[in-house]
């Protein structure tokens, strides 16, 4: 069920109806439709993989519960190593075996052994990276003691399996997402209003913004061998917009459902393509993901303490595990390990923490140095973001070498029967409404907000039924 689809349109007015007129009396009756209505959500995709978020589900609540009541240090160690490696062992099958079996085979191959490697015939269970990794996080909380273990076992379930972030994130942290699903939560208008506002908006960005750009990635990507020059940057630039649109867009959609219950989320986007360096950048990109990885994975391994060869190792370690994180392909390890690279020269210099505050834009130099960071950032940002998209690292090597090579920067007509002009004219106005809306909790609330909600839906009702992409980027991972 996407929530962009007619299905999501039925299904979320009935939800709505049915937790705020006949569930509104008791939290618990309010958790358990959502959790109902969240297993029905799921199972929506496929119902056969309900039982395995079922387990996973069962398997932490109960991990949790052993956790808290052993009574050595060694007992809570191993009931912390069982979950974690039963969580990862079915992450790891369903998403990394194949990749694990061809490399292995590959490696053979190169010493002169003949292996035909034994692969498995298995769907991807939607979802299944980031309920894994709501559920090793909640986990790790107990066995560190930051938070009791819930023995609620409906309350828990839902804290998984809330529809809103289930399939796609953000990945949200017990210490945020139980205290509000554990108390009745009180009908408030103007965050329903807020909700609603952030759903048009997220709609906008995804079918307006990352559909549009979709169609004109797809066709360069798909062709670069025979794109000029403008074309193949153009596509890079496409691909940019299409995922921030498309996930971004998921993410202000999930925030705003939520609202519209009563629970605030984690926000996971702070505008990103306005960042001045490449640590600003990957503060303010997937920031649910980022986070988690800098506090489970980054921080127990050092951090930035220690000399400066744990410094580095640790940068490359998180870069190139989120980039494994997305997909078992080399592509994803080679864009997370670009990132380490811009990362690193910062890290060196001790200025990756440099523009963590706001800024305003002056008639000065400092402005235009802030405007060329900026632009300088969003380069580099597309150029890694050319490995991401490409379906080999071969692919992504050509795509560069003819972008550069060509230097042929005229207007090129594509077989999808369109030129670049509009969409650039699209993005550019997208560009600048987003940085209008910087300072601003939606950039539809506020003053006039009925004529910028009406002007949106013809949007997305104009350019919806023109799309010829539907699904979200995020759910493959």
């Amino acid at each position: 069920m996407f929530f962009n689809s007619f299905h999501f349109a039925l299904f979320l007015p009935i939800v709505f109806i049915l937790y705020w007129f006949v569930g509104n009396k008791s939290k618990i009756n309010q958790n358990y439709i959502l959790i109902l209505a969240s297993y029905y959500f799921y199972a929506c995709w496929d119902w056969r993989f309900l039982f395995l978020l079922v387990f996973s589900t069962l398997l932490d609540y109960v991990s949790a519960m052993k956790i808290e009541e052993s009574t050595t240090q060694s007992e809570r160690k191993m009931w912390l190593w069982v979950c974690i490696s039963i969580n990862l062992g079915f992450l790891g099958i369903f998403k990394y075996y194949n990749f694990f079996a061809t490399s292995f085979s590959e490696m053979l191959h190169s010493f002169g052994v003949t292996a035909s490697p034994i692969l498995l015939k298995l769907i991807l269970p939607v979802g299944i990276s980031f309920y894994t990794f709501h559920g090793l996080s909640y986990i790790i909380d107990i066995y560190y003691k930051r938070i009791k273990s819930e023995k609620n076992f409906v309350d828990y379930s839902l804290f998984v399996s809330y529809f809103p972030l289930l399939v796609a994130g953000p990945i949200e942290r017990a210490t945020h997402l139980l205290p509000q699903i554990k108390v009745r939560r009180k009908f408030n208008l103007e965050k329903a209003k807020e909700g609603i506002y952030q759903i048009i908006w997220g709609l906008v960005k995804k079918i307006v913004i990352a559909d549009s750009c979709a169609v004109y990635a797809n066709e360069i990507f798909n062709n670069y061998t025979t794109m000029n020059s403008l074309s193949l940057v153009l596509g890079a630039f496409y691909f940019a917009f299409q995922i921030y649109g498309d996930f971004s867009g998921y993410s202000d959609i999930a925030l705003g459902t939520s609202k519209l219950f009563g629970i605030d989320l984690l926000k996971n986007f702070n505008y990103p393509y306005f960042s001045r360096d490449i640590a600003e950048f990957w503060r303010k990109w997937h920031i649910s993901l980022s986070s988690w990885f800098r506090d489970y994975l980054y921080i127990p391994l050092g951090g930035s303490n220690g000399s400066l060869w744990f410094k580095i190792r640790n940068t490359f370690i998180i870069f190139l595990v989120s980039g494994f994180w997305h997909g078992a392909n080399m592509t994803y390890i080679a864009w997370g390990f670009i990132n380490a690279l811009y990362f690193l020269p910062l890290l060196l210099l001790k200025r990756n923490r440099k523009n963590v505050d706001g800024f305003l834009l002056k008639f000065n130099f400092e402005s235009i140095k802030t405007i060329l960071n900026i632009l300088i950032t969003f380069s580099i940002t597309c150029f890694a973001w050319i490995f991401f998209r490409s379906k080999t690292i071969t692919d992504a090597i050509y795509y560069i070498k003819r972008m550069f090579s060509d230097l042929n920067f005229s207007e090129q007509y594509f077989k999808i029967e369109r030129y670049n002009y509009d969409l650039i004219i699209l993005v550019l106005l997208f560009i600048i409404v987003e940085w209008n809306s910087r300072t601003k909790i939606e950039p539809i609330s506020g003053k006039y907000s009925w004529i910028k909600l009406a002007l949106c839906l013809a949007a997305i009702l104009a350019l919806g039924v023109f799309s010829d992409y539907k699904e979200f980027i995020y759910f493959q991972f």
